[in-house]
């Protein structure tokens, strides 16, 4: 499955968030970690799902982005 993941820039760290998978989340000091700890989260988070019998949700998000002449 591929799921999509926002991943947000903050003053000091990154974080990441799996819209398909609510409150699957992860924060790292720099973008490649978070893209390695929310991989690890969404494996966790499903494995979680699966064990306590939920089904998992199928992946619908998509990310698209739009152009808008600069200010």
């Amino acid at each position: 499955m591929r799921y999509a993941v926002v991943v947000e820039k903050g003053n000091t760290s990154y974080g990441a968030y799996v819209p398909d998978l609510p409150g699957c989340i992860a924060v790292g000091e720099t973008r490649e970690e978070v893209l390695n700890l929310i991989q690890e989260a969404v494996e966790f988070h499903i494995e979680g799902l699966l064990e306590i019998g939920i089904a998992v949700p199928q992946p619908s998000s998509t990310i698209e982005y739009v152009e808008i002449p600069a200010a």
